[in-house]
């Protein structure tokens, strides 16, 4: 199949240019295979589908490999795409845009709750910070922007993965698995049903005794999501402000951010519950007790 590059004249009539490049659309064909193929191929399926030789498609996809964006399986008989794309996408511009769109949103959250906030987005098997904002208060949660957390260990990818499609969702758990050498934890499908339902995250961090991680999911133009936005919540004897209020600045300002980045209006989206806690229990409960589901390997 050729490139074809369209252009219009003055007449008002298509000018066809066809430009041949065998290479770079047998590698594209490829890459869109195995978009389109969760289970992942061997040479000999790839090469039967798109109607090559086993020989020119094992060249191929051993110089996609080692690029990243393919991986084999434990046996090595199939081959598999990674997140690179993905990757390569949150590099492009439009990851600039969610950042400039979000700061003046968060700045408004940590001024509103006294509470620092971040935005952080899935990178393999880890959630990496976007961008962060500190409280206004003498105290309160830092988290390092740039920083990378364990995907099992993020509200932040919790919300993510529980408002993606299927098809993103295995790639992130197969990355994480093939990254930290751990099975995917027996009760995590039930867990991020409960997210989606509720359309939020709170839970006890994860790091951090005594600090309560609210985290709401912000979306794309295609309906997904492609980030966390979240608060550390801290409890301070003088202060006044509890998770219900954190849930109710959060689902304001991650609909707007979600609105911003071209998702379509609230009603279609899943922000909605006030401060219901995750897999039951108090907020105050010990991590170990909320998420003895989710132990290490």
């Amino acid at each position: 199949m050729a490139l074809t590059v369209k252009r219009k004249t003055n007449s008002k009539s298509a000018v066809r240019h066809d430009y041949s490049t065998p290479a770079l659309e047998k590698g594209l064909d490829i890459l869109e295979l195995f978009a389109s193929t969760p289970g992942g191929l061997t040479v000999s399926d790839a090469a039967r589908i798109l109607n090559r030789t086993v020989s020119e498609i094992f060249r191929m996809l051993i110089c996609l490999e080692q690029r990243g964006y393919l991986s084999q399986s434990e046996n090595r008989e199939k081959y598999h795409l990674t997140l690179r794309l993905f990757r390569l996408a949150q590099e492009h511009p439009p990851t600039t845009r969610l950042i400039t769109e979000s700061l003046p949103l968060m700045h408004g959250v940590a001024h509103e709750l006294r509470q620092s906030c971040h935005l952080g987005v899935l990178d393999g098997g880890h959630v990496v910070i976007l961008t962060q904002v500190d409280a206004p208060e003498s105290t309160g949660l830092h988290v390092k922007m740039g920083s990378k957390v364990e995907l099992m260990q993020a509200a932040t990818g919790h919300v993510i993965l529980a408002h993606q499609s299927e098809d993103l969702r295995r790639y992130a758990l197969e990355e994480w698995a093939r990254e930290t050498k751990r099975k995917k934890p027996a009760e995590l499908d039930a867990h991020l049903a409960k997210i989606r339902r509720r359309g939020h995250e709170t839970c006890a961090s994860f790091q951090v005794k005594g600090v309560v991680n609210i985290s709401f999911p912000v979306f794309g133009a295609r309906g997904e999501a492609i980030a966390g936005l979240t608060v550390p919540y801290v409890k301070r004897l003088e202060d006044n402000i509890g998770v219900p209020d954190v849930v109710r600045a959060l689902r304001i300002a991650s609909r707007e951010l979600s609105e911003a980045l071209g998702a379509n209006p609230v009603d279609s989206r899943p922000w909605r519950g006030a401060g219901q806690e995750c897999l039951g229990v108090s907020s105050t409960a010990d991590k170990s007790e909320r998420f003895k589901s989710f132990p290490p390997a």
